[in-house]
């Protein structure tokens, strides 16, 4: 599954911690981030992590393309709902885009984890039917 992974600056250091806890499931998966995000979780995690842009630069924009030319399954996105954020269009339009195209998104670390389990699970394994 291609699994994309996004975390506002604040919410940098959860995902750092989620994905460390999950390596074992991450690790047998595609994996994409937006700049700043994906170089973290590299250097912590050792993971292989394809990157786009920082999300500010387009790199939500970028994701959100993937969604909408199916090729991308799985969106976990730590939001910082207590911050502005300068690009707060895009992140509603990458949201959006998974509304649209039925793609699974946690915007927060609980959902992240009774997503990521189902995937352990196979439970989402419908997402490669479509």
């Amino acid at each position: 599954m291609k699994i994309a992974l996004i975390a506002h600056d604040k919410k940098k250091e959860d995902m750092i911690r989620f994905t460390t806890a999950y390596k074992d499931i991450f690790s047998q998966h595609e994996l994409f981030a937006t700049g700043t995000t994906g170089l973290r979780i590299q250097e912590e995690t050792g993971l292989s992590i394809h990157r786009f842009q920082s999300g500010p630069l387009g790199g939500d924009q970028e994701i959100g393309a993937c969604i909408a030319k199916n090729e991308m399954d799985l969106v976990l996105f730590f939001r910082d709902p207590l911050t502005a954020q300068p690009h707060e269009p895009d992140v509603s339009a990458l949201i959006r885009l998974c509304d649209v195209y039925a793609v699974p998104l946690a915007t927060n670390m609980g959902t992240a984890e009774v997503l990521v389990k189902g995937l352990k699970r196979g439970d989402i394994e419908w997402r490669k039917m479509v």
